[in-house]
């Protein structure tokens, strides 16, 4: 049997191309990713497939390719760019002798490094654990050896029955602390509204210059840096729009391709700032050649969080890099849904900060006159 070895820090990628129009931007994020995590890329191995192989994913003959580019460089990981079966992975370190991590694992690494806050650490652990708990059945050699202990485990417990059982009770412990977060954000909530401050919160692709726009418009301190998942926590800032109206505005953490369906359930109670939203600021690499790609995936998360229905503004980010001016985009009937800025050089915020007013404003209109009708209807 085979146990695992530690993680490593220098990497061979395996991304193999199934079809994809958007194969060649996938392992250039895959690379990102990576590098986001702190590991050295030291080669990549790409491969055409029509389907993954069951027990070894990228097929017998790939895989001892993988092996010999393992041993020529003297790596110690072997990063997929692609979920896999815990047997597969399982089957993968037996052949390949070295750790293998694939792109679920990937991901939850890196918000693990970048979870700062209290919620944020509960939030990455329950998402790490429940990614954990696959991985258990006939996982590895140091689980399945029985163990006996007077007030430790009942007799005959193996070591991986042990390791379910805790690990489910740490989860369920998890559960709780966080839905006793998800409370006090309801509250919180409940303050703002009776304020009368309307939320508009940041979504968008990764590092498409969420938190450098939220640092512009309101002059906090968020993290911010040209890397994937630079910051995961929620921050949230009262923000001056005009005399009439002010409003509270959120950062949110970045949404990416395939983002693991553990990830967002764990970040549920941080999410749920994007779900109560009056608006959604939908900000867009507008520089990236995938940046249509990018706006189709964020829409997935919004629909899989049921965010979808809630009104969009439009910002083109970055335009500085593609040589082009400040802009509101409007409708025939003049209401704005695109704005363009730099979020760096601070061009066209000003804009943006008319384009939400005004869509604020309109949506406040329409909606009294929803309830006026309403009322004489009634009547």
């Amino acid at each position: 049997m085979f146990d695992r070895p530690d993680i490593g820090d220098i990497a061979v990628l395996v991304c193999l191309d199934f079809g994809a129009p958007d194969y060649a931007e996938g392992v250039q994020e895959c690379i990102e990713l990576v590098r986001s995590a702190g590991v050295t890329v030291a080669g990549t191995i790409h491969g055409k497939r029509q389907r993954p192989d069951a027990a070894l994913y990228a097929g017998k003959g790939k895989v001892e390719e993988v092996a010999a580019l393992v041993r020529a460089l003297d790596a110690n990981v072997v990063i997929f760019n692609h979920a896999l079966s815990p047997g597969q992975e399982r089957n993968l370190e037996r052949v390949l002798q070295c750790r293998v991590v694939d792109r679920v694992s990937l991901i939850l690494d890196i918000f693990a490094q970048r979870a700062r806050s209290h919620e944020g650490k509960l939030q990455v652990e329950l998402a790490q654990l429940s990614h954990m708990a696959t991985r258990l059945v006939r996982g590895w050699t140091h689980l399945e050896r029985q163990k006996g202990g007077v007030g430790l485990r009942g007799p005959g417990e193996t070591q991986l029955e042990t390791d379910r059982r805790l690990l489910g009770l740490r989860v369920k412990m998890l559960k709780d602390r966080l839905a006793a977060v998800a409370r006090q954000h309801k509250t919180q909530r409940r303050s703002r509204e009776r304020s009368g401050l309307q939320s508009v919160s940041i979504v968008g692709y990764t590092n498409a210059g969420k938190s450098t726009l939220f640092n512009k418009m309101t002059k906090a301190q968020a993290y911010a840096a040209n890397q994937l998942f630079a910051t995961l926590d929620t921050t949230s800032r009262k923000l001056y729009l005009s005399p009439e109206l002010s409003i509270v505005l959120s950062d949110t953490v970045g949404f990416i391709r395939d983002l693991p369906h553990s990830l967002v359930a764990a970040f549920r109670a941080t999410l749920e700032e994007t779900v109560q939203a009056d608006m959604l600021l939908h900000v867009v690499d507008s520089a990236s050649e995938d940046r249509e790609r990018q706006i189709e995936e964020v829409g997935k998360v919004l629909a899989e969080i049921d965010a979808s229905a809630i009104p969009q503004l439009l910002v083109w980010n970055k335009t500085d890099l593609r040589g082009l001016p400040p802009q509101i985009e409007r409708t025939e009937d003049g209401q704005p849904v695109a704005v363009r800025v730099s979020a760096l050089t601070g061009d066209g915020l000003e804009l943006l900060r008319q384009a939400i007013a005004e869509r604020l404003l309109f949506s406040s209109n329409n909606q009294q006159n929803i309830e006026n009708r309403d009322c004489d209807v009634t009547e």
